[in-house]
């Protein structure tokens, strides 16, 4: 699962945190799910819950060279708002902090994670609505998740297509030359078979470490999959996203009847507004005092509000 990583750059309770407006709880959901519950001093009917992108994400939506805090940031941002959060460490966080990294981990895996999280809210029925939020590949995990019967789903930066489409067009964007050796790679994938055939510099995508996690990650179409949630949605997209073009909404929004879609002027992937160019872009992936867009923060509040 490294190179995948590399490529896609007990139920306790703790307070440790808190402020003017909010009080942090840390809280162990399972088995490999930690997380931190933000709470407004004041009280809050609503609970949003933050799933983080693909890679070793924690709940602050950070991974090794790529730090900002954007989903802390968002979270807490929430919270001055009114509404509670509860975001989490995905789990592949605390196996390689626990050096116990299971090599068949599945896509599947991250969804039953975030149904757990669901669920235990659910039995706690400290909150009135659930919502979802999920960012990246958040999104699609949230998506699936959000079939649980929740009050709402909203989409962060998330994909249209399922992943090897997405893979294939950044291919053809960014480096032409390989875009028949993906194509092909992943034909054999969707055959339900492993691959050699495709050249080293498409190893971080295609190496026999990741074919079995990418293959149950590539049978999810978020686009039909949306098509199943009967619940109000919101998508958000950014017009600077590097990763995520604004398109990959617009097919979740043509999708789906119940969706909204808000584009961000200038909104990059990771929540930031960028005024600047590419390398200001890319700059802004490890960039801890970025701040999130503002008008991010007042959809997603008119949304749960309303």
């Amino acid at each position: 699962m490294k190179n995948l990583f590399l490529f896609f750059s007990l139920v306790s309770t703790l307070a440790f945190c808190q402020d003017s407006t909010y009080s942090e709880t840390y809280l162990s959901v399972s088995k490999w799910i930690d997380g931190s519950l933000i709470v407004p001093n004041s009280g809050s009917d609503q609970l949003a819950i933050i799933i983080g992108g693909s890679g070793p994400t924690d709940r602050d939506g950070n991974q090794n060279f790529m730090k900002t805090n954007n989903l802390k940031k968002l979270a807490q941002q929430l919270a001055q708002n009114g509404i509670a959060t509860f975001r989490y460490d995905k789990r592949i966080v605390k196996q390689i902090k626990t050096n116990a990294v299971d090599p068949n981990i599945k896509f599947d895996d991250f969804v039953s994670d975030a149904i757990d999280v669901v669920q235990y809210f659910k039995t706690e029925q400290k909150f009135e609505h659930l919502y979802i939020i999920g960012h990246s590949q958040g999104s699609l995990i949230g998506m699936l998740a959000a079939q649980q019967n929740v009050d709402g789903f909203i989409s962060l930066a998330g994909a249209g297509q399922s992943i090897d489409a997405v893979i294939i067009d950044q291919v053809q964007k960014t480096a032409p030359m390989f875009f028949e050796d993906t194509k092909r790679a992943f034909e054999v994938l969707k055959s339900g078979q492993t691959t050699t055939d495709y050249p080293p510099a498409l190893a971080s995508i295609f190496d026999s470490s990741v074919q079995e996690f990418m293959m149950s990650w590539m049978i999810h179409d978020p686009a039909a999959v949306i098509t199943k949630l009967d619940i109000p949605i919101l998508l958000i997209n950014g017009t600077k996203d590097l990763q995520v073009n604004i398109a990959e909404a617009e097919l979740l929004h043509d999708a789906s009847e119940q969706s909204e879609l808000k584009l961000i002027d200038n909104m990059n992937h990771v929540l930031f507004i960028i005024s600047g160019d590419d390398q200001e872009n890319a700059k802004s992936y490890n960039d801890q005092s970025g701040k999130i867009s503002e008008t991010l923060v007042q959809d997603i509040v008119e949304f749960i509000k309303r």
